[in-house]
C-alpha cells in the first residue's frame, strides 16, 4: 500500500478499534468544507463518512494541539489515583505545594457536574471565591452563568474551576511554580469530567492549556485540542465588565464551543 492517505485511514481505523476518538481527516478543502471527511465508528478501512465538520461550516480552523503525559500508575502521588471530583476537592483543601496556601481563606477546587459536557477553565480565584470557596462567582460569575443560559446550559450543568486553586495575593497572575504545582488537580479533573468540549477563558487558562506563549488574540478563532478533546479560547468574564467591545467576539467563540458540544 502506498497511497500516503490509505495508509492514514488504515492507522486511524486500528485507533479506533482501540478505542481512539473518530478524527477528521482534510481532503485537499478548508475545514467545513465538502472535502473534508470523518473516520466514523463503523468505517471500514479505507471507508470514510461524512463527519461534523461536513454540517458545520462555521467552525475556525485547527489550532494547537496538546497532550501532556498522563499520571504514572505506579508513583506515590495521590493526585492521579483520585477517583472522583470530591477526592481532587479534598486533596486541594489541604494543599501546601506553593507560597498561595499561606493566604487563602478557602481554597477554590472546582464546582459542578462530574459528568459535564462542558469543562470552563479560568485563571484563579479572586476575593469573592476566596471568601466562599466557590469559583466565578460575583460580578464575573453572573455574567458567566448569563453567557452559559444564553446557549442553553445551565451552570449546575457545566464544570467551572480555575488553573490555580487559590487566590493570588491581589488578585496578580499565578506564577510558574504555583501554576506548575496546581496543574497536577486541574489535568485529573479534565481526566475525571471527560468533557466534549473545554472553554479556556482568558490568556493565563488557554497557554497553561495548551503550554504556549502565544497571545489570546493569536489563539482565538481556532478549534485546538487538550488530549484530543476540542478546546475553545475566549476572554474572561471579569475583562468583558472591564471592556465591553469583547463581548461580541466571546459570544462568537462561545457559540462555536456550543456547536462543537452538539
Amino acid at each position: 500500500m502506498t497511497d500516503g492517505r490509505a495508509l492514514a485511514r488504515e492507522f486511524l481505523e486500528q485507533q479506533r478499534q482501540l478505542g481512539g476518538d473518530p478524527v477528521i481527516l482534510p481532503d485537499g478543502g478548508t475545514p467545513g468544507s465538502p472535502g473534508n471527511v470523518a473516520l466514523t465508528p463503523g468505517a471500514s478501512p479505507g471507508k470514510t463518512t461524512a463527519g461534523p465538520a461536513q454540517s458545520d461550516s462555521a467552525l475556525p480552523p485547527p489550532g494547537l494541539s496538546y497532550d501532556p503525559p498522563g499520571g504514572d500508575l505506579f508513583s506515590n502521588d495521590p493526585v492521579p489515583q483520585a477517583g472522583s471530583l470530591e477526592a481532587i476537592a479534598q486533596l486541594v483543601a489541604t494543599c501546601t505545594k506553593c507560597r498561595l496556601c499561606e493566604g487563602r481563606r478557602h481554597t477554590v477546587p472546582g464546582e459542578g457536574a462530574a459528568d459535564a459536557r462542558l469543562v470552563v477553565v479560568g485563571e484563579g480565584p479572586g476575593r469573592v471565591e476566596d471568601e466562599t470557596g466557590r469559583p466565578f462567582v460575583g460580578p464575573a460569575g453572573e455574567l458567566l452563568t448569563k453567557i452559559l443560559g444564553a446557549i442553553e446550559l445551565p451552570r449546575e450543568r457545566v464544570f467551572i474551576c480555575n488553573v490555580v486553586k487559590c487566590r493570588p495575593p491581589e488578585n496578580r497572575l499565578p506564577q510558574f511554580d504555583e501554576i506548575a504545582a496546581c496543574l497536577p488537580y486541574l489535568f485529573r479533573q479534565i481526566d475525571i469530567v471527560k468533557p466534549k468540549v473545554i472553554l479556556a477563558m482568558g490568556g493565563t487558562a488557554a497557554q497553561t492549556l495548551l503550554n504556549t506563549k502565544q497571545s489570546l488574540g493569536a489563539l482565538r478563532n481556532l478549534v485546538h485540542r487538550f488530549r484530543g478533546i476540542p478546546l475553545i479560547v475566549t476572554y474572561h468574564p471579569a475583562a468583558l465588565l472591564r471592556n465591553p467591545n469583547w463581548k461580541k467576539p466571546t459570544w462568537d467563540d462561545v457559540r462555536i464551543a456550543r456547536r462543537l458540544i452538539g
